[in-house]
């Protein structure tokens, strides 16, 4: 019974590594060459594929083979496998020893003050990893992007995906001391009818600011401003700047705070709410190569959030 199913399970990774080769290679001829077969039987394994999982991943043409919105899917995953099998491979016979390529993507605040700082003593530690950093608001993939380890802020959707937590953050509404000179500083939450409350445009549209309401509930504003923008850093700059009254996590903004560059308004109806970070990489199922492993204790040991 084991033998049968390590033959199901070998039968399964090479004809991931068949479709990979025929997508990459553009033809059944040209995947046929790379892998010594004849391009019938490229063609057979892959219809065998698809018949097996119930899905067309390819669009044929006498001319060219165009992958499906399912076989971009099961393109993505069947990557990410097969290079994970590589790298288990060649982490057991050099000794299990960190290597490769880790792609990490985290929120710009974040990076800037957390992530970024602490990165050379992790490559003095691990240099046979190669960092390949991506320092942006957009949330990823984790698939589709070739992504290790992204850093996100926030609840989590349910997903294959496994969530280390980082630590958490209060939220703080701020202006710059220029902005609260020329309009006012907002006492009371009908004030802020009469002020500019910057949002993000990456968020969805019912983006909200709570505050406490006096009655033991709380009260979701949402913001209406003349800007949107793409990202934290972005925003914080326009607050400095005096463009109108941003909300952030504290982490984000503190030290302009300490420096009197930025004013919390409104703490009285501050609801205390927080944000969690979390460092998220795809889960159980897969192995976490050598690499992402070493990452993740890293961060825990590294990283201390209020």
């Amino acid at each position: 019974m084991d033998s049968a199913m390590a033959r199901h399970d070998i039968n399964r990774s090479f004809e991931m590594a068949v479709f990979v080769t025929v997508v990459e290679a553009g033809s059944f001829t040209a995947a046929a060459c790379k892998l010594a077969l004849t391009p019938s039987a490229v063609s057979k394994l892959v219809n065998r594929l698809e018949a097996r999982l119930g899905a067309r991943l390819l669009q044929r043409s006498t001319r060219q083979l165009h992958t499906t919105p399912e076989g971009d899917a099961f393109y993505a995953q069947s990557k990410r496998i097969l290079d994970d099998i590589d790298g288990a491979e060649r982490e057991a016979a050099q000794g299990a020893a960190p290597r490769g390529r880790l792609r990490i993507n985290c929120f710009v605040p974040f990076g800037v003050r957390h992530l970024l700082p602490i990165l050379p003593e992790f490559a003095r530690r691990y240099p046979d990893i190669v960092l390949d950093v991506v320092v942006s608001d957009a949330v990823v993939d984790l698939l589709e992007d070739r992504t290790d380890i992204a850093i996100r802020t926030g609840k989590l959707k349910e997903s294959n995906l496994v969530a280390r937590k980082l630590g958490e953050d209060t939220m703080v509404v701020v202006a710059s001391p220029g902005y609260l000179e020329r309009h006012g500083t907002p006492r009371t939450l009908a004030d802020l009818d009469q002020h500019n409350l910057l949002a993000f445009n990456f968020r969805c549209q019912n983006e909200t600011w709570p505050f406490l309401d006096g009655a033991g509930g709380t009260l979701q504003v949402t913001p209406q401003g003349n800007t949107q923008i793409s990202d934290g850093d972005s925003m914080r700059q326009l607050v400095l700047a005096g463009m109108g009254l941003g909300r952030f996590s504290r982490l984000h903004v503190q030290p302009d705070i300490d420096r009197g560059l930025l004013v919390p308004v409104l703490e009285a109806f501050n609801p205390g709410d927080s944000e969690i970070v979390h460092a998220v990489f795809v889960g159980p199922g897969q192995q976490v190569p050598a690499r992402v492993r070493v990452m993740l204790d890293y961060l825990l040991e590294k990283v201390k959030l209020a």
